[in-house]
């Protein structure tokens, strides 16, 4: 077996209005058309994909609450750690900074459902010194 590429993360949440606020407002993502009836969205970064699939049951359990990096997660790369945090800040969302030191914070969807948003090397600040 050789895996080659990532195609999607699939997300369950429970109000797809709320959810999609967060990833289309919040985070800024792209939606995109998709091909079947069930309540969902699709977001496009790159060539990956995110799939919203609505659960109205959905309960989100964290196993550590006190460092969010340490309970399931997904990663994104973004350029400006502190525009990220600004914006968080605007929506009133939580976040935690990377308890590692690293440039990279995790937040939360309305459902618990917990992203970390990390610098691009390529744009870090700490590279450029």
């Amino acid at each position: 077996m050789q895996i080659v590429k990532c195609l999607h993360t699939a997300i369950l949440v429970s109000d797809l209005e709320k959810a999609e606020q967060f990833y289309s407002q919040v985070l800024g993502l792209t939606k995109v058309d998709r091909p079947f009836s069930y309540s969902g969205i699709w977001y496009q970064i790159g060539d990956y994909q995110i799939h919203l699939i609505v659960d109205s049951n959905l309960k989100i359990t964290h196993q550590n609450e006190e460092k969010w990096g340490r309970n399931p997660h997904f990663a994104l790369t973004v350029t400006d750690l502190e525009a990220v945090k600004e914006k968080l800040h605007h929506y009133q969302c939580p976040y935690q900074m990377s308890a590692s030191g690293r440039p990279a914070l995790f937040t939360q969807d309305p459902d618990g459902n917990i992203i970390e948003l990390t610098m691009n090397p390529e744009h870090s600040t700490l590279n450029n010194k």
